[in-house]
């Protein structure tokens, strides 16, 4: 007797699908058409997991930069001043400080002016 794949295929359509939910049209329930669309999706998913770790840095940075030049100084001119001053903060927590914390900020500016005056 021919076997076929009955109740491993109905359960692997139903796994898909349910991956698809919320596709529009035949993406949500043609089975080629879902699987293509779920392959690019998770490309998309992996790569832009990656762009959103490069767009908060640049975000970051552009919050530096505003914050230190209303201070005087350039944004590169900041970062070595940091590196000489031996200050290891990274640049997420330097531009929350920015926003929040400007007393802590301006401590931290005038540590780096020192820094690059030595």
């Amino acid at each position: 007797m021919r076997t076929t794949k009955g109740a491993a295929r109905n359960k692997a359509k139903k796994r898909l699908f349910k991956k698809t939910k919320g596709y529009r049209g035949g993406r949500r329930n043609l089975v080629r058409s879902a699987k293509e669309t779920l392959v690019r999706a998770g490309v998309y998913a992996y790569r832009d997991r990656r762009v959103r770790k490069r767009e908060f840095r640049k975000l970051w940075i552009i919050r530096i930069n505003a914050a230190v030049r209303e201070r005087g100084l350039r944004y590169s001119e900041f970062i070595h001043g940091l590196q000489k001053a031996q200050i290891e903060l990274d640049r997420k927590s330097l531009s929350e400080m920015a926003i929040h914390d400007p007393s802590g900020f301006d401590a931290v500016v005038e540590k780096v002016k020192a820094a690059l005056a030595a």
